[in-house]
Order: structure tokens, then sequence, then C-alpha cells
């Protein structure tokens, strides 16, 4: 079964109206929405570094069978996850872009496309601002869908991969864009207010004072003449005026409001909002060293990415397997090892410590990098330390063990 109506094109009037009526403005006057926020380099920057953290990761239906947990590949999910979630989008792509949904909106929408035989075999991805969720007075939800001709389908919760942030109700995630919209609207002031100081020529405003009384054809001449002289691309310039004039300052330069000080704040408190290190965005702090920034990237997988896997992993064993497939063994799995793969050396000193250390066979090392088994049947036995079982148990162990 295919869902394409609810495979979005382009906007529709609904639409439209929908999001005006979800807009909410700051303090600072400024609009924001998931549309604007973005614009924003800082939310970007941390849509960017969640997103990418999310989708960069293998992600794989496993199966613990008898004691044993290997790939359950002839599973229907197993490629629905792992590669190719819809005709159109790669497993990358489309754990990119629901992590986007639910980091900026709260909420991830999916159609649940099944075969005549009840197995999944298509998410088709809808946009968070089309879909309305109804809470029924058993509690069980339903969905809205509305597709870009404007027509409707109430869709039951079974037919609908739900992904939810952090939620203060239960059934429906808190939107990051409107909790933080004072911040992100401050943000953007202070951008605006910065690029109309450039266009000004830094000194955003004043008064020229010239004695006598000028006509309005004067007038005019000498706006027009100081219109041409200033902006960015005339800063420094002198001008020369007659008739005494001088120049009365009536705001305060960019150091004297303290812009930058108030932008470079404004990135860390954005990033208080989506729980991401300022170092991760590129805001970098004069206090930052090798070491310590070391110590920054794994605080950021513990604590802002793993909880991001947990939640991911529990949404799909919940929602995407059936009672069978959990109790024989099939659950989700984000292999956090993928984030080493920048790193040789690092890899290199995980992999060696786990075959070494007695948690890897060093085929299943071999495995992790891609490479293929050595024929050597030693390399599919554990190493087992000697202190740890004692020289007697290991001199007892199979010929051929390390």
């Amino acid at each position: 079964m295919k869902w394409w109506p609810f495979a979005r094109k382009s906007a529709s009037a609904y639409d439209v109206l929908r999001e005006l009526s979800r807009r909410r403005e700051t303090s600072t006057g400024k609009i924001v929405n998931y549309k604007t926020a973005i614009e924003v380099s800082t939310v970007l920057a941390c849509l960017r570094v969640l997103s990418e953290g999310i989708a960069q990761v293998p992600l794989k239906l496993m199966q613990d069978a008898n004691g044993k947990r290997e790939p359950a590949r002839k599973h229907p999910l197993y490629d629905v996850l792992a590669t190719r979630p819809n005709p159109w989008q790669t497993s990358f792509e489309y754990r990119e872009m629901l992590a986007m949904h639910v980091v900026l909106c709260g909420n991830h929408y999916s159609f649940v496309s099944r075969s005549v035989r009840g197995e999944i075999m298509e998410l088709i991805p809808f946009e968070p601002g089309t879909t309305t969720v109804t809470r029924q007075d058993d509690g069980a939800l339903s969905y809205e869908v509305r597709s870009q001709d404007g027509k409707t389908m109430r869709l039951a919760a079974r037919d609908i991969w739900h992904v939810r942030g952090p939620s203060w109700n239960s059934w429906m995630g808190l939107e990051a864009v409107t909790i933080a919209r004072e911040a992100i609207g401050l943000a953007m002031s202070t951008e605006e207010q910065q690029a109309r100081m450039h266009k000004n020529g830094v000194q955003t405003s004043g008064v020229y004072s010239i004695e006598g009384t000028l006509s309005d054809a004067q007038y005019k001449q000498i706006t027009s003449w100081l219109d041409s002289m200033t902006g960015s691309a005339n800063a420094g310039k002198s001008l020369v005026l007659d008739r005494g004039a001088k120049w009365l300052n009536q705001s305060m330069t960019g150091v004297d409001a303290q812009t930058l000080e108030s932008r470079r704040f404004q990135v860390e408190e954005i990033c208080r909002f989506f729980r991401v290190n300022p170092i991760m965005v590129g805001a970098e702090s004069k206090n930052t060293t090798y070491a310590s920034a070391e110590q920054m990237f794994l605080a950021h997988l513990v604590h802002t990415l793993a909880p991001w896997y947990m939640r991911l992993e529990q949404s799909i064993d919940a929602n995407l397997l059936t009672d069978k497939d959990r109790a024989a063994g099939l659950y989700a799995n984000f292999v956090e090892e993928g984030l080493l793969r920048g790193s040789a050396t690092t890899t290199q000193e995980v992999l060696v410590g786990y075959v070494n250390g007695g948690l890897m066979t060093p085929n299943e090392g071999r495995a992790k990098l891609d490479m293929n088994p050595d024929p050597d049947p030693a390399s599919d036995q554990l190493r087992i330390p000697t202190n740890l079982v004692g020289a007697a148990a290991a001199s007892a162990q199979p010929v051929g063990t390390p």
C-alpha cells in the first residue's frame, strides 16, 4: 500500500493559514516559527549537530536468540530502517529529517505502509504542520492528515509512527521553537541591528546641525548627498559640509551597545534550549584546550546524543515491532561505534581493547572495520586475559585459543 497523496510537494492555502495562526510575536517584535527560526545560524547549527549525529550512526534491527545477538536481516523492517525507508530517501536522509522535526517542532509523523500480510514496507514522512493529533476520551490517539490538495483523512494510531520529543502531557512533544522563541527572537533582532549599523556606516543615526534656515530644495539636496556618502562602502570616508555644519551623535555605537557580547551570549542561550554544547556549533571558548575539548565531545555523546538514541530505539520497539517480534528477541539498536569512524587512532584503541579484553573476537573486530574474517580458527575465539581467569583456567582453554 502506498500513501502518495500525502507525499507533500507544495504548500496549500490551508497550510499557509495554519502557519499564520501559529505565529507568535516576541518581545522584540520578531515573528518566530520553525521557518524563521532556522534562519538563525545557531538554531540551524544545533539542528545539524543533533540530526547528523542521529543520522550518521548505523541503525540496525537486531535479534537476541538464545543469547546470540545478530542483525535480523531477513525481517522486512531491517532494510526499511537501515537502508531505504521510502522510495526517495536513504536511511540517513530520513533520520536526519526526522530528528529536525522532533528537535525543532517536538513531534514527527510518518505513515506506516504495510503489505497485505501486515509487514511494514515503507515509512512515508509528513511535515509537522500537516498533521493534527486528537486524544479521545479513552486515551486513544487519532491523527488527521491534510494533503496538498486540501483533503483530510483521519488515521488510527496504528497507521502513524509518532516520535515525540520531551513531553509535558505525555502524548505531544514540546515545541522548542515556541519555548525558545524569546531567545531566538532576540538573536534575530541583534543580528538585524548589527546589519543596519554596517549599512549606515556603523554610526547608525544622529543629527547634522546647520546654521540658518534651509529651503526645501536645500534640504532635499543635502539629504540626497548624505545618502550617497553613507553606507558600509563609504565607512571611514570624511564628510565635508559648509555653513558650520556639525554632527551630533544621537545613538550608541556597536561597542557602546555591546552588540557583539549580546550576540555571543545568545549563542550560548539558544544552545541551552537544545542541550548542545556551544563548542559543537563553533562557539569556542578562550579557555578550551585540546584535552578539555575531547571531554566535551565525549559529554556530547553521553548527555546529548545518547538520550536521543534511546528515545528512538524504544519508539521503534514499541510502535514498529509487534508483540510477536519482541517476544522473538527483536530490537532496534544504534551502533554508537559509528561515531569513531573519523578517528583511526581511537577506533584502533577501542577495538584492540575489546579484543584483548575478551569482549570481542578478532573476527568480530574485523567485521567492525568491514574486513574479511581471518581463516585462522583462533580468530573466532575470545581472548580472555590471564589475570581475569587465572593461569590454570587459561591453560585449560582449547588448543589454538590465545
